[in-house]
């Protein structure tokens, strides 16, 4: 009998809501995450420590674990110090970096994890990738994805209006990645799913078009689960192609060539979606973009980010090494470093700079 379906994996709650936080101790209840309340938790030095003082009454049997930094070393630290502990699952209770830690350790112990994000700066919170620092600068290490995922938007709200932004700018350089996907499939051969590329392009273009605001409550459900979705689509895809192009590639780029200046993940992939909509042709999608991004107060030109053109232009050169392998607009154009400063200012000139 031929097979009609294939198994997606998700997380088996999504609670995206305000006040989400007050129903924590039946979440963790439930007998698909926890039997008995043994649980770890991990949390960060921040809102992790607040949520600590919160939530410790509630989980008697929990142990919490601070979390400092988010590099490789802190996670096999933190995979260490749980093992052997007999928990029944892993929460990661605060930011990106928090959430990106706390999924390799519980890989590593072979728990499932929940995910209670504090922020939403990008598309990690329900991916099954984590993303650290290493000796080597930065690694993606295939992870499992979340049981569940909690969203409080109470909590939210109360997170610097930046985190917010960054969120924005990595969801919208969804519709950049699609487009290189669907390049190296008309130059490559390279297999696209259709499932995958449908979530992360339909999670893009909800917060592209959405009206609202970073303090608007229907917003930032969109963006939450339009945040979700990608992750999602990642786990359909098995890799991270329907959130990482050219934008993305830029984006390292930034982090490795200049990372004591380099500016926030969103920020940057949001100029990079932009641009390389610009290279690829699409001018009416790139001023889209750029009118989205300003609208909510993100840079569209590398000297908002505090770059200058030669820096920016020496990002967009070096960009294709940071993933060998992985074919975008960058690769296909192949731009010598005067063309990409040529180009760069047919896009400063078409957005009004």
């Amino acid at each position: 009998m031929p097979v009609l379906t294939r198994l997606i994996p998700s997380p088996v709650v999504v609670d995206i809501r305000g006040g989400a936080l007050d129903d924590l101790s039946a979440l963790l209840a439930d007998q698909r995450i926890s039997s008995n309340g043994r649980i770890a938790v991990a949390i960060s030095g921040g809102s992790g420590l607040k949520l600590r003082d919160r939530f410790a009454s509630e989980l008697p049997d929990a142990d919490w674990y601070p979390v400092h930094g988010g590099t490789i070393d802190e996670a096999v630290r933190l995979a260490d110090a749980m093992r052997g502990q007999r928990y029944d699952a892993v929460v990661a209770l605060g930011g990106g970096k928090i959430i990106d830690v706390t999924k390799y350790a519980a890989a590593r112990v072979g728990l499932p994890l929940v995910a209670i994000a504090t922020n939403l700066s990008h598309d990690g919170i329900c991916s099954p990738i984590s993303t650290l620092d290493n000796d080597n600068g930065r690694g993606s290490y295939g992870v499992p994805t979340p049981i569940a995922l909690v969203i409080d938007l109470d909590v939210i709200r109360d997170a610097p209006a930046r985190f917010v932004r960054s969120g924005i700018g990595d969801a919208i350089s969804n519709l950049s990645a699609i487009a290189d996907w669907e390049l190296s499939h008309r130059e490559t051969g390279e297999k696209v799913d259709g499932l995958a590329a449908a979530m992360a392009r339909s999670a893009g273009e909800a917060v592209l078009r959405h009206p609202g605001g970073v303090g608007d409550d229907d917003f930032l459900v969109t963006l939450s689960e339009g945040l979700v979705m990608s992750g999602i689509a990642m786990s359909i895809s098995g890799d991270s192609r329907p959130s990482s192009g050219a934008c993305h590639e830029i984006s390292h780029a930034f982090d490795l060539l200049y990372p004591t200046r380099a500016a926030s993940h969103g920020e940057q992939c949001g100029l990079g979606a932009a641009f390389a909509m610009h290279l690829r042709g699409a001018r009416e999608e790139s001023g889209r973009m750029v009118e989205t991004l300003r609208r909510h107060g993100l840079p569209v030109l590398p000297e908002e980010m505090g770059f200058t053109v030669d820096e920016f232009v020496r990002a967009v050169e070096f960009a294709p090494q940071t993933r060998p392998g992985r074919f975008t607009i960058l690769e296909h154009l192949d731009l010598s470093t005067d063309q990409i400063r040529d180009a760069y200012a047919d896009y400063a000139k078409a957005i009004g700079s």
